[in-house]
């Protein structure tokens, strides 16, 4: 006899995804690129060669935990500041559940430079021991959260069968059969109870940069949807218009948009990953501040949970900032 869904989702479970995240690795961080002051400096992950050890997704008691234990070592490609090619290796000893989600160690970063040294060379290799890392943090904070969203409808029963395998949808009181008494009043409607959010303590994160482009150009670049994939390097959701909902990152990010002005976007924020309180929403202001040079972007970020301040930070700064210096817009931070 099958056992119940409450019942079935509070055993151990486990699913190998090894091959799955090796592939993920491959294809995510050679999307990883970042621009340097001078003209001509960029510098990003080539590819990935070699992904040693282990990812499991496993559910104890209705929850879904992602365990995950890897080095990882990539080749690293870019162009100097008078043209040259220059090439090495990276390796990262160990990317896991502990460093991402716990924050129990920090990313060591391991480099090689396999062209011969000469200044332009030396500069575009502390470009990227100094920049990449910010980046490859940001998109594998994303990690954990692509394996529950690929993998977790595997481990969770449902007690709904047009639904298997996916999270059972909460459960609602059956609609009410009308009735009359003697005198033809009809009965009263149960009231739907309502789950209150937990309560987060936050704090306000504010990180802000000089770019070498218009107000206009960077207002599209933040809210159109053909054009945001261009510095995110990940598919998007944007209508721009109140109220209406967006996706960045591939789904790493989302929201709504509550105003939008040429010199102000404000909307509602949520990371997708664990390491985010559940249902719980920032919001996100930018505002665009344009000088005859240049235009300061501030974003400021209302909401963000106690002890991750450090973590969106970099987030923000990997994303956002790198993400509009991967595509030719000098900054200075």
């Amino acid at each position: 006899m099958a056992l119940p869904p409450s019942t079935a989702n509070w055993h151990w479970k486990n699913k190998n995804v090894t091959r799955w995240g090796t592939e993920w690795f491959e294809q995510e961080l050679p999307t990883i690129t970042v621009a340097g002051d001078s003209e001509g400096e960029v510098v990003g992950i080539s590819s990935v060669t070699e992904v040693d050890g282990d990812i499991e997704l496993g559910q104890r008691k209705s929850k879904l935990i992602t365990i995950f234990d890897c080095k990882v070592v990539m080749k690293w490609e870019g162009t100097a500041s008078d043209g040259t090619a220059v090439k090495g290796t990276l390796t990262i000893p160990e990317v896991s559940h502990e460093i991402i989600c716990d924050r129990l160690s920090e990313f060591v970063f391991n480099w090689t430079l396999s062209t011969d040294a000469s200044p332009e060379v030396n500069a575009l290799f502390t470009l990227a021991r100094a920049r990449l890392p910010t980046a490859l943090e940001a998109k594998l904070a994303t990690f954990p959260s692509a394996i529950v969203d690929t993998h977790g409808k595997d481990l969770t029963i449902s007690a709904d069968p047009s639904r298997t395998g996916t999270p059972a949808p909460a459960t609602s009181a059956p609609a009410p059969v009308a009735s009359t008494s003697s005198s033809g009043a009809a009965a009263a409607a149960p009231k739907p109870k309502t789950t209150e959010k937990p309560a987060v303590n936050t704090t306000t994160v504010v990180v802000e940069a000089d770019f070498r482009a218009s107000a206009d150009d960077l207002f599209a670049l933040l809210t159109d949807e053909k054009r945001i994939p261009a510095w995110t390097r990940a598919p998007a959701q944007s209508q721009a218009q109140p109220d209406t909902a967006y996706s960045l990152f591939g789904g790493g990010v989302k929201g709504k948009y509550v105003s939008l002005t040429p010199k102000e976007i404000v909307q509602t924020w949520a990371l997708q990953s664990p390491t985010w309180p559940s249902g719980h929403e920032a919001t996100l202001t930018t505002t665009l501040d344009q000088s005859s040079e240049s235009t300061k972007v501030v974003f400021t970020l209302v909401g963000v949970p106690l002890g991750k301040e450090e973590e969106i930070k970099r987030n923000i700064e990997g994303y956002y900032i790198h993400g509009f210096k991967s595509i030719g817009l000098g900054t200075e931070l």
